[in-house]
C-alpha cells in the first residue's frame, strides 16, 4: 500500500471518530436518576447536584469520588446530608 494512502485513510478515520470523542466527557453530567432509599424518592442527578455533592464532600474533607463508586451507606449519608441542605 502507497504512503500517501496509509495516511489518508488514517487521516479519514480521525475525522469520522473526532466527533465521538469530542462529546464523550459531555454524558458525565447530562442527568441521571438517582434513588434515595431514605426518603423513598429520586433526584436528577445534573450540575447542580454535582456541584452539592462535592460541597458535601468539601465538607467533611473528603476527595472527589464519583457518586456511582459509593457504597449504599456512603450514598445514604449523602442523601441524608444532602435533606439537611437544601437550596
Amino acid at each position: 500500500m502507497h504512503p500517501i494512502t496509509r495516511y489518508a485513510r488514517a487521516l479519514a478515520m480521525m475525522g469520522f471518530l473526532a466527533p465521538t470523542l469530542a462529546t464523550a466527557g459531555c454524558s458525565v453530567h447530562a442527568g441521571y436518576r438517582a434513588y434515595d432509599p431514605g426518603y423513598h424518592d429520586y433526584h436528577t442527578w445534573d450540575d447542580h447536584e454535582d456541584h452539592a455533592y462535592r460541597a458535601y464532600l468539601s465538607e467533611r474533607h473528603e476527595d472527589y469520588r464519583d457518586y456511582k463508586k459509593l457504597n449504599h451507606d456512603q450514598q445514604n449519608d449523602y442523601w441524608k446530608w444532602r435533606h439537611s441542605h437544601p437550596d
